[in-house]
């Protein structure tokens, strides 16, 4: 499937304009037709990938207005990094050959609370497996705590914040490819948090695009 990809800038560009219509309520549901469905049945040349969380609340195509195809996603709870998600993040960077990585965080998040809970000496035990989820983002909600005092309120957003930019850290740090074509100027990572109520995704941490490394 012969497709020009755009530069990590131009990528990202779409993307903000894309969930800015979206915010607007005026989405305009593009590359939804039969014509782009059968046109992808040969292979894919998404523009972009995207990690995020599997709260059902945070579909990629629709808060984003993009298409069939557009979107190479990746999700689960709490956006935590695993070997899965490394490869296949790997896999779009190498072979798909997407500019951009958008990770997605979002406020209200289920595991995030979770963690901020599991600090507190009476948490109740959690089942094994959604332990072993929520164990990644533990770290943040400690770091949140300490700043903060022991005796604070701790903030789910101050701590999902904190868990994103873990969370692109980790993955840069667990794949030399992605690091490596971050490095070569030829993808961008994108941390963003998704404000439910206004439909939102706000930039927090920009990697590779030139200029705007924070």
């Amino acid at each position: 499937m012969s497709v020009t990809q755009p530069m990590p800038a131009e990528a990202w560009q779409e993307m903000v304009e894309g969930n800015g219509r979206f915010v607007s309520g005026a989405p305009r549901h593009p590359r939804q037709d039969v014509e782009r469905r059968s046109s992808l049945a040969g292979g894919q040349r998404p523009r972009a990938a995207l990690f995020g969380c599997a709260d059902s609340r945070l579909a990629a195509e629709i808060i984003f207005d993009q298409g069939l195809g557009d979107l190479f996603v990746v999700r689960n709870a709490g956006q935590v990094i695993s070997d899965s998600v490394v490869g296949s993040l790997e896999y779009a960077v190498a072979v798909l050959e997407v500019p951009l990585i958008v990770v997605l965080g979002h406020d209200a998040c289920g595991a995030v609370g979770a963690a901020i809970e599991s600090t507190q000496l009476d948490a109740p035990p959690l089942p094994a497996h959604i332990w072993r989820q929520i164990a990644p983002i533990v770290p943040a909600a400690r770091r949140v705590l300490r700043r903060n005092g022991s005796g604070s309120t701790i903030s789910p957003e101050e701590v999902g914040r904190e868990h994103l930019r873990d969370t692109v850290g980790e993955l840069l740090h667990s794949s030399e490819l992605i690091s490596d074509a971050v490095a070569n100027g030829r993808l961008a990572i994108v941390g963003a948090n998704y404000r439910l109520a206004e439909g939102m995704a706000v930039p927090d941490l920009i990697v590779g695009l030139t200029g705007e490394d924070n």
